[in-house]
C-alpha cells in the first residue's frame, strides 16, 4: 500500500533543527516527503525547494513556521487542499486553524515527531 505524501514546511539542511529530524524520520517510516524551506537543499533523498514551488497530491502538511510568518503561507496551504495539517510544538495559530477547519481540512496540535515515535501518525 502507498503511504500518502507529507510536506514539510519550514524545512531545514540543519540536523539540529526539528524539521531537518522530521524528514529524516519520515523517511524512515518510508513516507513520500516534499520540503518546502527558505533556502534550496536537500534533506536524504528529499529536496528543499523555495516557497512558491508547486506541489501536488500533499495529505498531510507539517508546520515548522512560527506563527508570526505564516500568514505568507495561508493561501498556498489552503490551495493544496490537503487531508490535514500538523501544527508541531510552538506553531499553533487558532486564527489559521479556524480557516483550515471552515475549508474542510484537518487540524491537529501534535509533534510529527512523537507521532511517527507512537506509530500515530
Amino acid at each position: 500500500m502507498n503511504k500518502p505524501t507529507t510536506l514539510v514546511i519550514g524545512a531545514s539542511e540543519n540536523p539540529n533543527r526539528y524539521s531537518n529530524m522530521a524528514i529524516k524520520m519520515l523517511r524512515k517510516h518510508d513516507y513520500p516527503v516534499k520540503a518546502l524551506g527558505l533556502r534550496e537543499g536537500k534533506v536524504l533523498d528529499v529536496e528543499i525547494k523555495k516557497p512558491g514551488f508547486e506541489f501536488k497530491d500533499i495529505d498531510t502538511v507539517t508546520l515548522y513556521v512560527g506563527p508570526q510568518n505564516q500568514p505568507a503561507y495561508y493561501d498556498y496551504i489552503l490551495n493544496l487542499k490537503p487531508r490535514r495539517v500538523i501544527f508541531n510544538p510552538g506553531t499553533e495559530n487558532l486564527a489559521f486553524e479556524k480557516a483550515l477547519t471552515n475549508a474542510g481540512i484537518e487540524t491537529e496540535q501534535a509533534c510529527t515527531l512523537v507521532l511517527l515515535s507512537t506509530g500515530a501518525y
